[in-house]
């Protein structure tokens, strides 16, 4: 942490914890007295009982609410482009795009294979869409519903869902917490995706190879294959199918290996997407705008497909965008406050390496995620307490923000009083703690990401590495004359 955050000395561990303790109890009281998985009130408290601290240990609130501002400046990156995944969503629905890959991806259901067609499904929808909820709430409940049909345990229809669907969500430049995380501990938003791909891929080729096997013996009657015919047909009669509608996303993939920074990258989607509903779906420049300000509304007539496509719009992204000011300004206020210098140097006494410094990053993830049950705040924390300590070991903080979405946004829905979990078990009607073993990538991320660090693989260095006696748990330190940069 930069000395120039913290107002004061830091209080001692007790009083340094009772703002984060007290947020906490509100939080729990939103989540589960008043069954409201939304945090924004019970953050706002947070800041306000972080100032009432402050104001006792005779901090004014003009200086706590400085530093507060600064952490929330980190955020305002993710925030435009945030706006922009908005604009994206809506041109991309009115241009065909996402119906076109929802349409080939329905393709890919067959009985023996349907687990393992579930959360291929689920994830190329949640890549194109940026948002594991919506596509829960809307082609999950379809996908729950054809696995019944087949007889297939709903506990396992479950855990495929939430795979992909979590697995779309993390990976997608689309994805609000992918935009969020490499803002907080200040690497960019390539790099962040790319340090993901060393844990993410593999955990999903074994998950899908596990979905395989276990799908191996649900091999019977398709005896809703009527539902898919219903769903691709809502689909081909209301959008112009086309391989034009996959330029698009084509051009920003191209983009971002470019390297082009993620706003223009992500606006110049939108546009394309604009160009191409004029030109394929035969939409008017105003339909476009509005799009891209309102976003889509579908009129199919099925509606699980039409709540799923009726999405995006800049407007869409209001409830996400103050969140995100929330989670920021509270993790700012515990800065100023001292809540974060206090936590600090208990963890310090845990990092003694590589490994250990991995391991405490994956911990104190976790552990956020377990107390809180807030997405935004789990993504927020971690990142202001541990950047520092992994600049200052030599190492590049893309390996802390992947660390972050492993065990934070990956962990939501395994958890049955965080939002994700809350949110998944009340929509597809299965409890949490059935569906969350067989959720195979959703935890196996994680653990790939302990094993690099046990090996060193995929672990960037912002220097030359010096030889060490002991690779995993030697001490690093930067030389006090350099700065490394993330």
């Amino acid at each position: 942490m930069r000395d120039d955050v913290q107002i004061g000395p830091t209080p001692g561990l007790a009083m340094a914890l009772l703002p984060l303790l007290a947020t906490t109890a509100i939080l729990i009281l939103q989540f589960f007295i008043f069954s409201d998985f939304t945090p924004h009130i019970p953050l706002a408290f947070g800041i306000m009982i972080c100032a009432m601290c402050g104001r006792i240990r005779g901090v004014p609130w003009e200086k706590m609410e400085a530093s507060m501002l600064e952490v929330v400046k980190l955020g305002m990156p993710a925030i435009f482009i945030l706006l922009a995944v908005g604009m994206v969503i809506g041109t991309w629905i009115l241009s065909g795009t996402v119906p076109t890959l929802m349409y080939y991806g329905f393709q890919l259901v067959s009985p023996s294979y349907f687990l393992v067609a579930t959360c291929l499904i689920s994830a190329l929808v949640s890549l194109a869409t940026g948002t594991s909820w919506g596509t829960v709430g809307t082609l999950g409940l379809a996908l729950m519903g054809i696995g019944e049909g087949l007889g297939i345990p709903m506990h396992l229809t479950g855990g495929a869902l939430v795979s992909g669907a979590f697995f779309g969500d993390k990976m997608s430049p689309l994805s609000e917490t992918t935009n969020l995380t490499p803002a907080v501990c200040e690497t960019d938003l390539w790099s962040h995706i790319r340090s993901m791909m060393a844990t993410t891929v593999p955990a999903m080729l074994i998950a899908l190879v596990l979905y395989v096997w276990l799908g191996a013996d649900y091999g019977g009657q398709f005896e809703r294959s009527t539902d898919i015919a219903t769903f691709r047909q809502a689909l081909d009669d209301t959008f112009t199918l086309s391989w034009i509608t996959l330029i698009p996303p084509c051009v920003v993939i191209a983009l971002a290996l470019a390297k082009f920074p993620p706003f223009p990258t992500i606006f110049t989607g939108a546009a394309i997407g604009g160009l191409v509903a004029i030109g394929v779906q035969g939409e008017t420049l105003h339909a476009v705008f509005d799009a891209m300000q309102n976003g889509f509304s579908s009129d199919t007539g099925n509606p699980a497909i039409d709540a799923l496509l009726s999405s995006g719009g800049v407007l869409s992204m209001t409830w996400v965008v103050t969140l995100t000011f929330f989670a920021l300004g509270f993790a700012g206020m515990l800065e100023a406050y001292g809540t974060v210098d206090a936590i600090i140097k208990q963890l310090m006494r845990l990092i003694k390496g590589r490994f250990s410094l991995v391991a405490t990053s994956s911990g104190t993830t976790l552990a956020v995620s377990t107390i809180i049950g807030d997405v935004y705040t789990t993504l927020v924390l971690p990142g202001r307490l541990l950047k520092g300590q992994y600049q200052a070991m030599g190492y590049k903080t893309c390996t802390l923000s992947r660390s972050i979405e492993d065990n934070g946004t990956l962990s939501s829905p395994l958890i049955p009083w965080n939002m994700g979990g809350g949110f998944v078990s009340s929509t597809i009607g299965v409890p949490t703690l059935a569906y969350a073993p067989f959720a195979f990538a959703c935890w196996l991320s994680p653990l790939f990401g302990l094993f690099w660090a046990l090996t060193g693989r995929f672990i960037p260095r912002d220097e030359p590495e010096q030889p060490e006696t002991n690779a995993t748990d030697a001490p690093h330190s930067a030389p006090s004359s350099q700065q490394p940069t993330s």
